[in-house]
């Protein structure tokens, strides 16, 4: 037996375990019910880490639910959502998973609609939207204002109340990709995958292998189709794993969220969920195979090319093992797409529920006469 081998047998030899767990999921939130809303996100972290994810992301102003309006305004709308994130800080919920949670931030006396990651009882980094959807039924920039320093990170300093449980003063603020001793992980939020230059582009460039989608998507006939193959192609071309976490339901107005959140890996989808459901959390996971993203990405000399001659997005570090499950990685599937006479019947029916048990009505009334 040679040296090489024996080294190769002996108590040192290096084991490479490339495959990560992660989580993505719908939840059915309501406008300014903060105590509703957290029970769902709670819910939402223990089911992930029960299914042994290391990551977990959220719909987009999940804490506060997406259609608050001009409530949006109101510093009392700012302060709860930070009494929400105190209630997880304060607990042992995000202990060995990092979590990507939507709610709004006011940095500098400005509104921004942000992402902020927790892990081990610690805040991470917050990362504010740089695109708002504002055609159709939405009118983000009335509310918020587009973060525009793509290349600089600032520190934001945290309120004293969260200060305390953390024993952090203030954290990293803007577009960073995290990186963990194994993997780099970064987000986007709803409108910006659906630009020409979405940002998931120069992430992977600079090579971000899981991308998370925080979105309050609302329900329009075949806008799925659309959807789906926008999430796909996020990795098609530079390879990557991409979650997309959206709400699901009526939160107070006249859309619904038709949910169906999804997992894919270089271009092919590994997990999907509801479109249309009357249940207030559905999580959604795969096993990833880190080692066929970057064999996916190497493979192409023309992306070689481009990530090496890049614009640079900033970094931060995470003292954090994403790798290590033992499970086989999730395959490719087929994607479960709804005829339009189904989207026709789900959709206003499951819109009519939530807005009957929100609003403690006990019933419709449904005039039969043709007069």
């Amino acid at each position: 037996m040679s040296t090489g081998e024996q080294d190769h047998k002996g108590s040192n030899a290096i084991i490479q375990n490339d495959i990560v767990k992660v989580a993505t999921c719908n939840l059915n939130q309501w406008a300014l019910s903060f105590d509703i809303n957290l029970e769902n996100i709670i819910e939402s972290i223990r089911l992930a880490k029960k299914a042994g994810c290391r990551f977990r992301t959220g719909p987009e102003l999940e804490v506060t639910g997406y259609g608050c309006q001009d409530h949006f305004f109101e510093q009392d709308t700012f302060f709860h959502s930070w009494q929400s994130i105190a209630k997880i800080l304060d607990s042992d919920l995000t202990d060995g998973i990092l979590v990507d949670i939507g709610m709004p931030i006011m940095h500098k006396n400005v509104r921004y609609n942000s992402r902020i990651f927790i892990l081990n009882r610690k805040i991470i980094a917050i990362r504010p939207k740089i695109l708002m959807a504002d055609d159709g039924n939405y009118r983000e920039t009335r509310w918020f204002t587009p973060w525009s320093k793509y290349d600089q990170l600032e520190e934001h300093v945290l309120p004293m109340a969260i200060s305390k449980i953390t024993g952090q003063r203030s954290v990293p603020f803007g577009v960073m990709i995290l990186e963990c001793k194994d993997c780099t992980i970064a987000c986007e939020t709803c409108e910006e995958l659906f630009t020409p230059n979405s940002p998931h582009i120069l992430l992977g460039l600079n090579g971000a292998e899981i991308i998370a989608n925080g979105s309050g998507s609302h329900h329009q006939l075949r806008k799925l189709d659309l959807r789906l193959e926008l999430i796909k192609s996020a990795t098609a071309k530079g390879g990557g794993c991409y979650l997309y976490a959206n709400q699901q339901g009526c939160d107070g107005d006249r859309l619904y969220f038709d949910g169906c959140s999804m997992i894919a890996v270089n271009g092919t989808t590994r997990a999907q969920g509801k479109q249309f459901s009357v249940n207030d959390v559905e999580v959604v996971t795969a096993v990833v195979d880190l080692s066929d993203i970057r064999s996916f990405r190497a493979s192409t000399p023309s992306r070689g090319r481009q990530a090496a001659n890049s614009r640079t997005v900033a970094v931060v570090p995470v003292s954090f093992q994403m790798t290590g499950c033992e499970e086989a990685p999730t395959g490719p599937m087929k994607e479960t797409i709804l005829l339009p006479e189904q989207e026709i019947a789900y959709g206003p029916a499951c819109w009519m529920w939530d807005y009957l048990r929100r609003s403690g009505g006990g019933g419709y009334f449904l005039p039969l006469s043709g007069g």
